[in-house]
């Protein structure tokens, strides 16, 4: 076997797709498996629809997930240009020579006529094909109706045997010659259309295998007529399963969030995504594990190991997989990740311009409250507390209200409140914990009844991390020059008794 040459060849219309980000996954990993080439083909024949933000998107979101090519936008290959609108006239130059080999023929049927035919099929049940009319006119006729100014299409020739191909997921696949048709080529607008421009790209980038979505197989035997129109090789094909939703239809919208930027603006790390994506349709030999950092899927990924049906996206299943990722990041690219969410909010200042020691207390943050969230996105909900303390929101919380309206609650607090007042200096973990003993001795209140009053008035919950942590915490960040002022203990007691 030669050198593995796959591609991915996505039309830059919109945001990048989990389904589509498989599949890029899928030829990536292939082809560092086998130390073949990765090709990035920017198909934007779509003039009305294709955007230069979209391109630069999907681009970014590759990279991000740790993927790079080896032939594409902005790295050289022998095979530029690398977007299909740059590339009209190598189609030109292949149609012409296809008219002229007589494989392929002017149509010159008006869409009246052919929506004609179609109905006429429908009526008689018989397959909605196209008749063919035009494949019989001469080829003098044919050229002087088209010097004449008459709009036609290009149609390619199908020949009169059925239209193989070896599917590495499926097997050998069949379709017989007569439901394909003659297809459409080049329209009579003058623009190539989808099945040849990737078909001719393929050839002429030396694809070896060509991993899509399962949604082309209907394509798949017109673009192996037009191999074999030009004596091209017929290369290795591989149509993945789609990818579904709970309710077992097909992934969209509706589930949730779908395309790779949602998922970054909601902090799951690309990872935790690359792990998730490359289960949905593989497993490795044993079948048991699921943990594979990007280095050690490239060694796993075997594209027999591929499966023909249809995979569930469990978004369960990928935060899951995501809280692993975070427990094993390391707390600067955590900070790093997690900083932006937290300037949104307006409770920390642009990283270029926070102070070491903000990082360093960020850092610590991270570290109490990660644990306890699925993606980064909900950490600063978390964290809300210990910038944005608000005891009215606290005290109407009605299972929070319940315990405060206690005895021993207004107790437990007023005896705290007398300790706090009475120590002028920063509080550390062990004075705290020195003055719950106290308070418990004084008051003979102990164990909930004893800690939640107190955690309330610090927290505004009854419930949540452990004080041995908050307290530094809430003292550290009360003495840093944040924009939103982090309360130390002692203004944590006075503001809630005053409210």
């Amino acid at each position: 076997m030669g050198t593995i040459r796959v591609r991915f060849a996505p039309s830059p219309t919109g945001l990048l797709h989990v389904g589509n980000a498989r599949t890029a996954l899928y030829n990536w990993l292939f082809a560092r498996h086998h130390g073949g080439k990765f090709i990035l083909r920017i198909e934007d024949t779509d003039v009305d629809r294709s955007e230069v933000r979209h391109e630069a998107q999907l681009m970014e979101d590759l990279r991000w997930m740790g993927m790079d090519w080896d032939e594409g936008p902005g790295v050289f290959g022998p095979h530029a240009p690398y977007r299909q609108s740059e590339r009209l006239g190598i189609y030109r130059e292949h149609t012409d020579r296809l008219l002229t080999e007589g494989k392929a023929y002017r149509c010159f049927c008006t869409t009246e006529e052919l929506e004609g035919e179609r109905a006429q099929a429908m009526a008689e049940h018989r397959p909605q094909v196209y008749s063919g009319r035009c494949r019989a006119l001469g080829a003098e006729e044919s050229a002087r109706r088209a010097a004449a100014g008459e709009a036609f299409a290009v149609r390619l020739k199908i020949p009169d045997h059925p239209l193989r191909f070896h599917d590495l997921v499926r097997g050998d696949v069949e379709f017989p010659q007569e439901t394909v048709s003659d297809p459409i080529l080049v329209r009579s607008s003058g623009m190539p259309v989808y099945n040849y421009v990737v078909t001719v790209d393929d050839a002429l980038m030396e694809i070896t295998h060509v991993i899509r979505g399962d949604d082309h197989i209907s394509n798949t035997p017109k673009q192996v007529a037009i191999y074999e129109a030009f004596g091209w090789n017929v290369p290795e094909f591989a149509h993945l399963s789609t990818i579904l939703g709970s309710d077992r239809e097909r992934l969209s919208k509706r589930h949730g969030a779908t395309s790779i930027a949602s998922f970054r603006e909601m902090g799951i790390l690309p990872e935790a995504l690359v792990n998730y994506l490359a289960l949905l349709g593989w497993g490795a030999e044993g079948g048991t594990r699921e943990i594979f950092p990007l280095e050690e899927l490239v060694d796993a990924f075997k594209l027999e190991r591929v499966t023909a049906s249809p995979a569930v996206f469990d978004f369960e299943k990928l935060n899951w997989m995501n809280r692993h990722y975070l427990r094993e990041c390391d707390a600067d690219r955590l900070a790093e990740l997690a900083w932006p969410y937290f300037v949104q909010a307006g409770w920390l200042p642009e990283q270029d311009a926070a102070a070491a020691d903000v990082r360093a207390w960020f850092e610590r943050l991270l570290a109490i409250f990660v644990p306890s969230v699925d993606l980064l996105d909900q950490v600063p909900g978390k964290a809300r507390f210990v910038f944005d303390f608000d005891p009215l929101r606290a005290r109407d919380e009605e299972e929070n209200a319940a315990l405060l309206a206690s005895e021993n609650a207004q107790k437990v607090l007023a005896a705290f409140a007398a300790k706090v007042r009475a120590h002028a200096e920063p509080v550390d973990a062990a004075q705290f914990k020195a003055w719950m003993n106290e308070v418990k001795a004084e008051t003979g209140v102990k164990g909930k009844e004893l800690f939640h009053p107190v955690r309330i008035a610090l927290t505004g919950s009854h419930s949540g991390p452990e004080f041995d942590k908050l307290v530094p915490l809430f003292e550290e960040g009360s003495a840093l020059a944040l924009p939103k002022h982090v309360l130390s203990v002692r203004e944590r007691v006075e503001k809630f008794l005053a409210e």
